[in-house]
């Protein structure tokens, strides 16, 4: 006698397997979401910063066109990777995470290293996130990555490349 929970079990299988191979072809989340015309993550320069002990391996946007991409489209980071903005001018400058898919935290930075604001920012929101003092440089790592390292207001952050 054949067992009919058995053919059915392995029926049910097949057609889940049947089912899935379309979509087993499809790229990865980032190469989806990327459009047309954006930087790839491998496309940007990059800085070895430190933080106490800690190296931070930063995609460094210095130009309009890649600070305005930032992380945008990033569907994740390192654990010690991070993107860091720098800016030709002493500044409050203001971020938001639109179409940015990953929680992030911000250390705004002087042109001494100086780290003088950290905040924490939600994934996909368009509220802005400005520091109270002016800097020059910005780092954006995973979110909850400063408070985790102990980094804090005060601490330095070295090897930061010179504003243009």
């Amino acid at each position: 006698m054949v067992n009919q929970g058995f053919n059915f079990a392995r029926s049910m299988r097949a057609l889940i397997v049947a089912l899935a191979l379309p979509f087993a072809a499809l790229p990865i989340a980032q190469a989806q979401t990327m459009p047309p015309g954006a930087k790839q993550p491998s496309d940007f320069p990059r800085a070895k910063l430190t933080a106490g002990m800690y190296v931070i391996d930063a995609a460094v946007a210095a130009n309009d066109p890649d600070r305005e991409q930032g992380l945008m489209y990033r569907t994740k980071l390192a654990p010690n990777e991070g993107m860091l903005f720098v800016f030709g001018e002493n500044a409050v400058h203001c971020f938001w995470m639109k179409n940015t898919l990953i929680p992030l935290s911000i250390a705004f930075i002087r042109a001494d290293g100086t780290v003088t604001d950290i905040d924490e920012m939600d994934a996909e929101t368009e509220n802005n996130h400005c520091p109270r003092n002016n800097g020059v440089y910005a780092l954006e790592m995973s979110k909850g990555w400063f408070a985790s390292k102990g980094i804090k207001p005060g601490m330095k952050i070295k090897g930061l490349p010179q504003p243009q």
